[in-house]
């Protein structure tokens, strides 16, 4: 499967936005016209102040060995108090970025973060950023985070999210070390639930990991520990906007708008399964 779910781990002000924006530049996921700073913080204190407090999934297409791979990357706080959103999006992914900043070296808290993705088995890609700063210790970092994941200093890779050097051989490894999703063939539809948001209009969104089968539109669901169902709305992924889908697969991240307005229904680690498969 040409699919590469993963995650950024990053200590706060450590580049990880500036960054994900250059992800979405090179691969055309957002326009030139339109790009901005922090694209995927939507939030306007996110904005304000520099940080991210929400996660966010975006899908982006990289090609890769004359492939097209679907690259989905849930964008998450860099601030250990929003360390459960983090580990949240840890579940929903096979690989994640330890971002490191060149100038200040590796923080405490992103020893944190490192551990929840190490316990969850998943692929470790190490970054130095902001490889352009004048006071850059690029050689002493790199050796530091070779040390840290007993790695060849060679399989840590250098970029700025300023000026996107870097960038695209970051995707490049992205397709070639974070392995594709393992998906089982001819079961129903599961999908866990990793962040969910109201909207007065279409009642609860969540935003789920495909883990088995296909979901669309008029499908009938049922969260698996709220025991409640609804049809379904409308199925879509994030390119950040929303974008309508025919369907979601295993191994694809995307949203599902259900229609409930029902406060309390959705929870996060939650899983959506189809009603006439509930036994």
């Amino acid at each position: 499967m040409h699919i590469r779910n993963f995650s950024i781990i990053a200590h706060i002000d450590h580049g990880k936005s500036t960054l994900a924006d250059r992800m979405l530049e090179v691969t055309h996921t957002v326009e030139a016209r339109l790009m901005r700073a922090q694209v995927l913080d939507s939030m306007d204190l996110e904005r304000e102040r520099g940080i991210t407090i929400k996660m966010q999934p975006v899908r982006m297409h990289y090609r890769h060995n004359g492939e097209e791979y679907q690259l989905n990357l849930i964008d998450t706080p860099g601030h250990i108090d929003f360390s459960y959103e983090v580990s949240r999006a840890l579940k929903a992914v096979e690989g994640v970025l330890l971002l490191v900043d060149s100038t200040q070296g590796i923080q405490a808290q992103t020893l944190t973060t490192l551990q929840m993705a190490r316990d969850n088995g998943l692929a470790i890609i190490p970054v130095l950023t902001k490889i352009d700063a004048p006071h850059a210790r690029i050689d002493e970092i790199t050796t530091s985070l070779a040390t840290l994941l007993s790695v060849p200093r060679e399989s840590v890779l250098a970029v700025s999210g300023k000026n996107g050097t870097g960038v695209p051989e970051l995707l490049t490894e992205i397709c070639e070390r974070i392995p594709a999703p393992v998906v089982s063939v001819g079961v129903p539809f599961r999908g866990l639930i990793f962040d969910f948001e109201y909207s007065n209009h279409r009642g609860v969104i969540v935003f789920i990991r495909c883990v088995d089968g296909e979901v669309k539109k008029g499908d009938r669901l049922r969260f698996a520990v709220a025991k409640k169902s609804f049809e379904v709305l409308e199925v879509g992924v994030l390119h950040p906007e929303e974008v309508k889908v025919p369907s979601i697969s295993a191994g694809e991240i995307g949203y599902v708008v259900t229609g409930i307005k029902e406060p309390g229904v959705a929870s996060v680690g939650d899983t959506l399964v189809l009603e006439k498969a509930v036994v």
